[in-house]
């Protein structure tokens, strides 16, 4: 299960992003970066159900941290994770196969995620194989990769407005004035 702030926040946003019409799927995604990247921290809730329809480990960027993630950023080339709340986009075939694109919607936290091509796609250092050999999951370049045998059921699963929120105790999240209109 999610903690309950990640949850509380992610809760509040997301019917904010739904009373906006920003989001359309009833799925909440959230990636709460408090915890180690040896640990399943990846949730997608059903809302219409209120049930979790899917939890995996999932990776933070490269200089955002080891272990854990404690570094931020939403420049270019920065090799970092982004915060916040986005929105879901289209699917594409690119260099790491199936992937989701992101619309970061918070001005300054993620709104360059696009550019910067921060996307969901699987990779071969997101296992338990690889943790079991290096004691955590291999970084991304600042996207939130998933395991490879679960990539495509999970794009599949929120592509197309549905809310994702990658969480971290270390900044305050959103407010209407926040969001990108």
């Amino acid at each position: 299960m999610p903690n309950y702030e990640s949850f509380s926040k992610a809760f509040e946003g997301y019917n904010e992003l739904k009373n906006q019409g920003i989001i359309e799927k009833e799925f909440l995604t959230i990636v709460d970066f408090s915890l180690a990247s040896n640990e399943n921290r990846m949730w997608v809730i059903d809302m219409s159900t209120k049930q979790i329809v899917f939890q995996s480990l999932v990776a933070h960027g490269r200089n955002s941290g080891e272990l854990f993630a404690t570094e931020f950023s939403n420049k270019s080339e920065s090799y970092q994770s982004s915060l916040g709340f986005y929105a879901t986009g289209e699917t594409y075939i690119g260099k790491h196969g199936y992937s989701l694109r992101l619309d970061g919607l918070e001005y300054g936290i993620n709104d360059k995620a696009r550019e910067r091509a921060v996307v969901i796609h699987g990779a071969d250092y997101v296992s338990d194989e690889f943790v079991k050999n290096n004691g955590r999951l291999g970084r991304s370049q600042g996207c939130p990769a998933v395991p490879n045998e679960v990539s495509k059921e999970l794009i599949e699963l929120i592509k197309d407005k549905s809310c994702l929120f990658i969480y971290h105790p270390s900044r305050s999240y959103i407010t209407k004035s926040k969001l990108i209109s």
